[in-house]
């Protein structure tokens, strides 16, 4: 894995207790032709992580911190520390899939109006996972959180946050694919910076997406790219701060990108409905274990 290659990509991932699905993914993309150099950001795990990079996957590049950083952080200094023209930002908890990095080149070499591409995601009992949504627009997400979505899933409005009427089979142009597995143009990095760690654990995804298509940038779905993803390993270990980062995150989004700039009833139902149902889902998932 030549460091100064200028072909293909630099997988970035961040782990944290994840060593064992690490390793499967480390071997899905050890050796990959497409894979110019890999990057693991090992946010003090304490469970063996770094060793096993160190002592399994010597042509790996570790970055071991002291203390956990968070997902937007350590993948900023993955980022900053590779210099392939395309990054893949890899979740521990997945595996390429064989031909998944070639069709995503294909995707770039096709359109340099493309910023980011992300591949169809598979659960471990082979389903497709819905890994698509559209950006929070208030309307679809209060229909999400009063259930008006779940009843009219083919309604392209009130459906649109979480794109219930895509069966993710299909190539087409999106606004907010997971970061579990997600390529990126790093000229369009450049342009719009990379994670805002301003959230740390939670729509950095989608807050870089928004990013991307504000500059002009198209952001497409592959379906011929497949990962396989063990979803939710990490997050499941600490379920009620997850609860409360992603209701964090939701907020966050829509003060730096939606206040002042959308319809004000829209913008303060929605932000106060994250303040009030984050803590008492927080303490559900509490009890739930986690």
């Amino acid at each position: 894995m030549d460091i100064t290659s200028h072909h293909g990509f630099a997988v970035c991932i961040v782990a944290w207790r994840s060593r064992d699905l690490l390793r499967r993914c480390l071997r899905s993309v050890a050796g990959a032709p497409e894979a110019a150099e890999v990057v693991v950001v090992d946010n003090a795990s304490g469970d063996g992580t770094a060793e096993m990079v160190q002592q399994e996957f010597p042509g790996v590049r570790l970055i071991a911190n002291e203390s956990n950083r968070g997902f937007a952080a350590g993948n900023n200094q993955a980022i900053e520390a590779t210099r392939a023209p395309f990054v893949l930002l890899l979740n521990p908890d997945t595996e390429v899939q064989e031909g998944a990095l070639a069709a995503l080149l294909d995707v770039f070499a096709e359109d340099e109006r493309v910023g980011a591409a992300a591949p169809q995601l598979l659960l471990p009992d082979g389903r497709v996972q819905q890994s698509c949504r559209g950006f929070p627009e208030p309307i679809p997400v209060l229909a999400e959180a009063v259930g008006l979505a779940r009843l009219f899933p083919r309604s392209r409005t009130l459906g649109a946050y979480r794109m219930r009427d895509f069966a993710h089979d299909t190539r087409r142009e999106v606004d907010q694919p997971m970061a579990s597995a997600l390529a990126v143009r790093r000229e369009a990095l450049d342009g719009v910076g990379s994670f805002d760690e301003d959230f740390p654990l939670y729509f950095n995804d989608v807050d870089l997406c928004y990013r991307l298509k504000e500059a002009g940038w198209r952001i497409l779905f592959e379906p011929r790219a497949k990962v396989l993803h063990h979803h939710g390993h990490s997050t499941r270990q600490v379920r009620a701060r997850a609860v409360v980062e992603s209701h964090r995150g939701l907020i966050r989004f829509y003060r730096k990108h939606y206040r002042g700039r959308i319809f004000p009833g829209g913008y303060w139902a929605v932000v106060a409905g994250a303040w009030l149902t984050m803590w008492p889902r927080a303490a559900l998932a509490k009890i739930r274990g986690g």
